[in-house]
């Protein structure tokens, strides 16, 4: 049988995922039945899925949409659709850099970070969600209302019941897959782990 991913908040299936979700059923969940996504639903209410179900959660730059307070309620729902063995792939900007290229580099929080496929990045937008996109969809659920260092999201990860995290930074992103139980050694070479644990 396929292993199964459950992309959170994954906006649409145009979107490619990591080349090793490859062969893998691609299971699509969003707010936003724009993207017609295969399952809408708010990820504050995974836990009305079936459990147990995936081989993994990818969620890449979707936790920093929910205020602190439910980022809980977001892990907890992760671990309950998460078959024993599986993992959680967490993507989110780097909040620690941002704020050391900004001192460093004495930035405006006007000033463009980089360019993106769809425009420019500004210092804003890092910390409050893509502006462009949020008003170009009028969709308020698309700003940030949360932040995440490298250390911040591997403690609240810990905290919420991922044992085993392997993290990394780079181009202004914290990257985490996230474990409840320690992986095989045939998993972490697939997902070519350890960064760190």
């Amino acid at each position: 049988m396929d292993k199964k991913v459950l992309n959170v908040g994954g906006n649409s299936k145009v979107i490619p995922l990591p080349e090793h979700y490859t062969g893998w059923q691609h299971i699509l969940l969003d707010i936003d039945p724009a993207g017609k996504p295969d399952i809408v639903c708010d990820a504050r209410e995974l836990i009305s899925l079936e459990a147990r179900q995936f081989d993994a959660v990818y969620c890449s730059h979707n936790l920093e949409h929910y205020y602190r307070h439910d980022v809980p309620k977001v892990l907890k729902g992760f671990l309950h659709v998460l078959k024993p063995d599986g993992f959680a792939h967490i993507r989110v900007p780097d909040i620690g850099m941002l704020f050391k290229l900004v001192a460093q580099n004495n930035l405006d929080i006007e000033a463009v970070l980089y360019q993106a496929p769809g425009g420019p990045v500004h210092v804003y937008d890092v910390l409050y969600g893509w502006q462009q996109q949020i008003e170009k969809s009028g969709n308020d659920f698309f700003a940030h209302k949360n932040g995440f260092t490298e250390k911040s999201l591997v403690q609240i990860l810990r905290r919420y019941g991922f044992n085993w995290v392997y993290h990394g930074t780079g181009n202004l992103e914290v990257a985490a897959f996230a474990f409840i139980n320690e992986p095989s050694a045939a998993l972490a070479s697939s997902l070519n782990l350890p960064i760190k644990n």
